[in-house]
């Protein structure tokens, strides 16, 4: 990429968004094109100025970062976005990264590497904390235990849904044995509920759109 990185900063804290703005501003080969509060303005921002990369926050009002990066993808807008946040569960990382984001660091990142990171970006490489780097390969190392028959009957109805009682009279079982086989999806599933089991159960391929 030749000349400066255009950079757009998202973040509803206004602290943040001047440190961030303080950092690039005294960094050569950088140009911060504006500031969002949430991420309807990093959307709107984005399509009119154009930058090279979206330092984005997560949790903001009005548009959370997660869905400004499915929007930016959907309007075909070419920034890279950079994921800047406290947070760094499962439930936060994977969706962000499957939105589209081209990276992800915490806000503890030092002075140089958050430079570096952004460089690295603006070049289209993935940029990922260390931390969230080894909870990625974690999950990616770790076997995934296969449901059964039973379970992958229990997850369609739940899907389509099915109450447990409802999915008890359907496939002829007690109530609480059905509690019991939700329990177990859960587990192998790596999730604490109903809708997070069904989200899940789309991502593996156990269900489908069509035929659940």
């Amino acid at each position: 990429m030749s000349g400066a990185i255009r950079l757009l900063i998202a973040d509803d804290h206004p602290i943040v968004r001047d440190g961030f703005r303080g950092v690039f501003a005294s960094e050569p080969g950088f140009d911060v094109l504006g500031e969002a509060a949430n991420g309807a303005e990093a959307v709107a921002m984005a399509k009119a100025l154009a930058p090279d990369v979206i330092l984005m926050d997560l949790r903001m009002p009005v548009m959370g970062g997660v869905e400004a990066i499915r929007e930016l993808a959907k309007a075909g807008v070419p920034a890279r976005v950079l994921v800047l946040t406290t947070y760094d569960t499962e439930g936060d990382v994977r969706p962000a990264i499957e939105a589209g984001a081209t990276g992800y660091l915490l806000k503890d990142t030092g002075r140089d590497d958050l430079v570096r990171a952004v460089r690295a970006a603006a070049r289209g490489e993935a940029v990922l904390a260390p931390a969230v780097a080894t909870r990625l390969m974690s999950q990616v190392r770790a076997p995934q235990e296969a449901l059964s028959d039973r379970e992958i009957e229990i997850l369609k109805l739940v899907a389509d849904g099915a109450t447990n009682r409802e999915a008890a009279k359907r496939l002829f079982l007690s109530e609480a044995t059905v509690k019991t086989h939700l329990l177990h999806l859960y587990a192998k599933l790596g999730v604490n509920d109903r809708a997070a089991a069904v989200a899940a159960g789309f991502r593996r391929g156990i269900l489908d759109v069509e035929g659940r």
